[in-house]
């Protein structure tokens, strides 16, 4: 047999990454590593799952592309991209030059060696086809790829555990196929941690009833809204949450937001592609929050990936600021009914002669309604409605923290400065928990021994502390994993420590 080389023979240099991590007294967990499917292998559990048409389905719905990608765009002239407002999708999204970082995120063997060369000691995987399955939009196909694509990846890392763990494909188009899904892949596959989609786009029911998909299909394409879960939801997912505390999982999301009102670019897929993973998570984080989902659910973790931290401390802040200012006591401050009126018609009659023109004044009542405009203001208001943070529970500003802080952790790729908002205590009151998610496998990382040393940097250049780089590469990817259920790291590298890896020659 011909000599098959080891992968360090195609490794031109020494990892960056390495270097840092045998200086470190503490392990690093990735949280976000992106792996890519082998497909004739794919298909095959797909064909046991949902016979050879469900593989014909599978490879159109690909072509297609899922949920904001499925519009064709490659299929249509400029003219119609630009009338359709199609979303102009992404090219290239996967590492080629760097054809070594590209097989090993494919092969489980290779990325098991190759994360320890990146200063890694392990990794949460995100299957690129497992971050697409719960979108689809035909409910039996969307649970055939779903159970399919679970099963593969429990069988294809299994060997691999000590190093690596992938999430499971949790649908959520109603909570009875999140509670199915869940179930069968952490009680019969074994699966530890759980991705959902961040979102349900559902069809508006007067246009629907109006304009039916079959007869109108695009009006159907354009006339959603979408479902966070959380706040008025089309279905009640509290049975959900229960069964992911119960089954003791945390959550996950990684969903896009391409497509949503200004990002529908027909011409430029950076415009639509900055901020738009934030913007997803940022609903999905406001719709728990305002739905009392994590007042209920006080133990329920969900880890916000792709966004980075800067969002969440800026939803923090405006949680605590909005609050303040709009509170069930503090609204009374805008109320039309505590106006002055016998002071506003003596102010009107000293400084407003300008105004009226010298007409004779009425009262305050006639007054009001000049001096507010004649839109909303004045209208009478259901006194129980009056308080949005009601189903929050929030009675001071404390329990904002309380219901944000714990259930909330902030994926930051390697390369974003913005995370040292999340650390900024001062300026926020809290810290929140920013854990390290490098986004390994796609086209923003080119290179994956250096994914480490690229957020070290942020500690040389003195914008984090060495206690806040712990932090985000182990404290906090620790707890959002093991806080819950302490038997996750059993068995792997982190619970039995880590032997030393040997430099790429």
């Amino acid at each position: 047999m011909s000599h098959i080389p080891s992968y360090r023979e195609f490794q031109k240099k020494p990892s960056p990454s390495l270097a840092i991590r045998e200086r470190l007294n503490h392990k690093v967990i990735d949280t976000d590593v992106h792996t890519i499917e082998y497909t004739p292998l794919l298909e095959e559990y797909i064909a046991d799952v949902g016979g050879a048409a469900a593989v014909d389905q599978f490879r159109s719905a690909i072509a297609r592309g899922f949920g904001y990608l499925g519009n064709a765009w490659y299929d249509q002239s400029w003219e119609e991209r630009r009338n359709k407002r199609s979303t102009r999708p992404p090219w290239w999204a996967l590492p080629t030059r760097n054809t070594l970082d590209l097989a090993t995120v494919t092969l489980p063997e290779l990325l098991s060696e190759r994360l320890q060369e990146a200063g890694i000691d392990f990794g949460v995987l995100y299957p690129n086809v497992a971050t697409f399955a719960p979108h689809i939009g035909n409910p039996e196909l969307r649970r055939v790829v779903v159970r399919a694509v679970n099963r593969f990846n429990a069988d294809l890392f299994r060997e691999y555990s000590d190093r690596v763990t992938p999430v499971a494909a949790i649908p959520l188009h109603d909570p009875q196929e999140g509670i199915e899904e869940l179930e069968y892949a952490i009680n019969e596959l074994g699966l530890k941690a759980a991705l959902i989609p961040g979102y349900v786009n559902r069809p508006i029911k007067a246009l629907a009833d109006k304009y039916p998909r079959d007869q109108h299909p695009e009006v159907a394409q354009n006339g959603w809204w979408v479902d966070t879960y959380g706040l008025d939801s089309e279905h009640d997912y509290d049975p959900f949450w229960a069964k992911a505390v119960e089954l003791k999982v945390v959550l996950t999301t990684h969903s896009a937001g391409m497509g949503w009102t200004a990002r529908r670019s027909p011409s430029n897929y950076m415009y639509n592609h900055i901020g738009h993973f934030a913007d997803a998570s940022h609903a999905l984080a406001k719709s728990l929050f305002f739905g009392g989902v994590t007042r209920r659910f006080p133990d329920l973790r969900v880890g916000l990936l792709e966004g980075g931290a800067a969002w969440g401390a800026n939803l923090y802040a405006d949680l605590v600021g909005h609050w303040e200012k709009r509170n069930g006591q503090a609204i009374q401050n805008y109320n039309p009914a505590n106006v002055d009126q016998e002071l506003l018609v003596k102010l009107f009659e000293r400084y407003g002669s300008k105004l009226t023109k010298g007409k004779p004044l009425q009262d305050g009542g006639n007054l009001i309604g000049g001096a507010l405009g004649r839109a909303n203001n004045l209208r009478d208001q259901d006194p129980n409605a009056l308080d949005d943070f009601i189903a929050a529970g929030i009675e001071k500003v404390e329990d904002i923290a309380a219901r944000f802080v714990p259930n909330f952790y902030f994926g930051a790729e390697a390369d974003d400065p913005t995370v040292t908002f999340a650390f900024n205590e001062k300026a926020l009151g809290t810290r929140l928990n920013a854990f390290w998610a490098s986004d390994s496998g796609h086209w923003d990382v080119p290179d994956l021994t250096q994914v480490l040393s690229d957020t070290y940097r942020l500690v040389e250049n003195g914008a984090l502390s060495e206690q806040d780089f712990r932090d985000l590469v182990y404290t906090n990817p620790y707890n959002f994993y093991a806080g819950k259920n302490p038997d996750f790291f059993k068995g792997t590298a982190i619970d039995g420590g880590v032997a030393v890896v040997k430099k790429a020659a």
